[in-house]
């Protein structure tokens, strides 16, 4: 076996505490201002190196650059990193359309995988939108797509709706 070459990773996140604090006082939409600023956003994201690239009502994008410290033991990212994707897109659609003092929790994420992500894929990015949205439960949807919009996986989601404060 060859000898390994050794990478190391650093970066920052903001105290969860503190973004829940500022999160239930915000409606969804104020909240995905804040993160398209760059001001409140999740450590998720900032682990994982998620970009909020557009949102509105019922609706997000969400950008990632396949990276080598998301690889799976099998030369291409590991599932997880797509479902993260996934699930965020799904929820933060949701989340959109929610009020002041509200938030919600991932009940269901069913996933789909189409095709292997590597580093050669290039930049992906998550459309997240809204199916249903009821007073207790919501669904929404979401496509993980290459630069040539490839379907790369899909998902369903159901999140419980629930008062944050």
């Amino acid at each position: 076996m060859s000898e390994s070459v050794q990478r190391r990773r650093t970066h920052e996140w903001s105290e969860p505490g503190q973004l829940f604090e500022a999160t239930r006082r915000m409606s969804g939409e104020e909240y995905y201002a804040a993160w398209k600023q760059g001001e409140l956003v999740p450590p998720i994201a900032a682990t994982l190196g998620f970009e909020l690239a557009d949102y509105g009502d019922g609706h997000v994008e969400i950008s990632c650059v396949p990276d080598e410290f998301q690889y799976s033991p099998y030369g291409m990212l590991h599932g997880g990193l797509a479902a993260t994707l996934l699930d965020s897109a799904t929820g933060c659609a949701i989340h959109t359309r929610l009020p002041v003092g509200t938030g919600y929790a991932t009940l269901n994420l069913n996933v789909s995988y189409l095709r292997p992500i590597t580093i050669e894929t290039g930049p992906v990015r998550c459309i997240g939108t809204v199916s249903s949205m009821g007073k207790r439960v919501a669904t929404a949807e979401a496509e993980l797509l290459d630069g040539r919009d490839r379907r790369l996986a899909h998902a369903t989601s159901t999140c419980l709706i629930i008062d944050a404060t």
